[in-house]
């Protein structure tokens, strides 16, 4: 029993790894957006960020930052830098 459970396992990973189409293909998947499009959504979300500290620094009366100052500052905090 058990060898036969091994064996169906093994057909299965042998089928998946030597089969000419990929996972995607067979399921017709695309990704929904290209990597330029995600890369654009994060440079829009930095500023975005950034825009809402100075904001907040605005309304309580302190000196905006720069966004030099600012990826510095993200920079410092990142474990590992």
């Amino acid at each position: 029993m058990l060898g036969g459970l091994a064996g169906l396992i093994v057909v299965l990973v042998l089928l998946g790894r030597y089969h000419p189409r990929s996972g995607a293909d067979v399921l017709d998947w695309h990704p929904t957006r290209s990597v330029e499009t995600e890369v654009l959504n994060e440079f829009g979300d930095a500023e975005q960020m950034l825009e809402a500290k100075n904001a907040r620094r605005r309304a309580r009366g302190l000196p905006e930052i720069a966004e030099e100052d600012y990826r510095a500052q993200i920079a410092r905090e990142l474990p590992g830098a």
